[in-house]
């Protein structure tokens, strides 16, 4: 893989791909608008809150590396990513990596729902298919499949590869209360343990310093 790119410039570049293809009619986009999308709440993990600034960086950073570029014809500076063509993407494979870049790792069936919008898919068969070519070019990558999941979930490759614990799920709020508790408990056994034998120390040595004065 020869792109390498930040949190900050997956997003943007995420953010533009499905904008160009969810509401080409206001396609490309203005710094304000490419920062209102990189911050929605909703169709994206995680959450952030970026400054204007932080979104320039990201311009810049995909402009360097040529997956970006900023039209000046009207009165505002807009954005759009070049990203799809200069990779010869078809929409079905820019679709996946479009949700891929804005949602983290998903399945297959994940894909085929979250993808609706940008491209509609008839079948997993064919989310596969598609999944498979941008495997083969490097571009996704499969997960290890997690314990108590049935199906795999698949990742883009444009920051490197994953680490994949921090894609492993979070325990639920009330077996982490357990396991705090748990923790605590033995802690204090463990005290315990350690006092009952400092007085078995104390007593021998009492024991032992009573016989010298006898």
């Amino acid at each position: 893989m020869d792109i390498v790119l930040n949190d900050v410039e997956v997003r943007v570049l995420g953010c533009l791909l499905e904008k160009s293809m969810t509401t080409p009619d206001n396609y490309p986009l203005t710094l304000n608008a490419l920062t209102t999308a990189c911050n929605q709440k909703s169709n994206r993990f995680p959450v952030v809150s970026f400054e204007e600034t932080t979104v320039v960086r990201g311009i810049d950073g995909l402009k360097g590396k040529r997956l970006l570029v900023q039209g000046d014809s009207s009165r505002v500076p807009k954005y759009a990513e070049i990203f799809v063509n200069s990779h010869n993407f078809v929409a079905r494979e820019a679709a996946i990596l479009a949700v891929l870049l804005l949602r983290g790792p998903q399945t297959l069936g994940e894909l085929r729902t979250r993808t609706e919008r940008a491209f509609k898919f008839n079948s997993l068969d064919e989310v596969e298919a598609a999944v498979g070519e941008l495997i083969d070019s490097g571009y996704i990558m499969k997960l290890p499949r997690q314990p108590g999941r049935k199906e795999s979930r698949y990742a883009h490759l444009l920051a490197g590869e994953p680490e994949i614990e921090a894609y492993a799920p979070k325990p639920e709020p009330a077996r982490l209360e357990i396991q705090a508790e748990n923790e605590k408990i033995a802690s204090l056994m463990a005290e315990v343990e350690s006092l009952r034998d400092e007085l078995v120390q104390l007593k021998e040595d009492f024991i032992r310093f009573k016989s010298e004065f006898e």
